[in-house]
């Protein structure tokens, strides 16, 4: 079982128009996962982090992911931990189990993924949270953070580690906020988002 009290929550480059590129989860999984990792943190006091890539006009956080209480950190390169206001952010919790999820997989969710287990942190990359460039770089990302100690995961079952009993008034609103995420419509393959058609 994980704690929540050990476990904090970083969302990466969850902006508009980013989101849109994935070619692995379709973007309106992610927002949905996305949409529940808020409101999962909400519930169970897990302080969250954001980060963002430099975008003309701002950083246009997608809305699933804004969070009053957690200001965007614009980063210059591709891994959260080498910017200092974002690590310093990550550090100063006393929590050392790092849920992580965001667009892309191979970039800016490999890199972090990495130098936060580097650093000593228990890392978790939540899937259906990511979107990657494509099924087969995306993989070899998460094999890449496996070796290194990290664990992917859902967000479902990461959120039905964190609450192991659902009678509760918070495991009530848990598995509430679980039901509606499961029961969303599917999403539009990628082939078909984009007009392609398979054979």
């Amino acid at each position: 079982m994980l704690s929540p009290a050990i476990v904090q929550l970083h969302l990466a480059d969850l902006q508009e128009g980013i989101v849109e590129l994935s070619g692995t989860t379709p973007p309106a999984t992610i927002r949905r996962s996305v949409g529940f990792l808020a409101q999962l943190a909400q519930l169970l006091d897990i302080p969250v982090t954001l980060s963002a890539a430099p975008r003309p006009g701002g950083p246009a956080v997608i809305k699933e992911a804004s969070i009053s209480a957690a200001p965007v950190c614009v980063r210059s390169g591709p891994p959260a931990w080498d910017h200092a206001a974002t690590r310093q952010a990550i550090t100063a919790q006393p929590r050392k189990n790092l849920a992580l999820c965001g667009v892309a997989s191979e970039i800016v969710v490999l890199h972090t993924a990495l130098d936060a287990i580097a650093a000593g942190f228990e890392v978790t990359v939540l899937l259906d949270a990511c979107g990657g460039l494509s099924p087969r770089t995306e993989q070899a990302a998460f094999r890449q953070i496996e070796a290194a100690g990290g664990r992917i995961t859902g967000v479902a079952s990461f959120a039905s580690d964190l609450v192991r009993d659902f009678t509760t008034p918070t495991g009530r609103q848990v598995i509430a906020a679980l039901h509606a995420l499961i029961q969303q419509p599917a999403a539009e393959p990628a082939q078909q988002r984009s007009g392609q058609t398979t054979a």
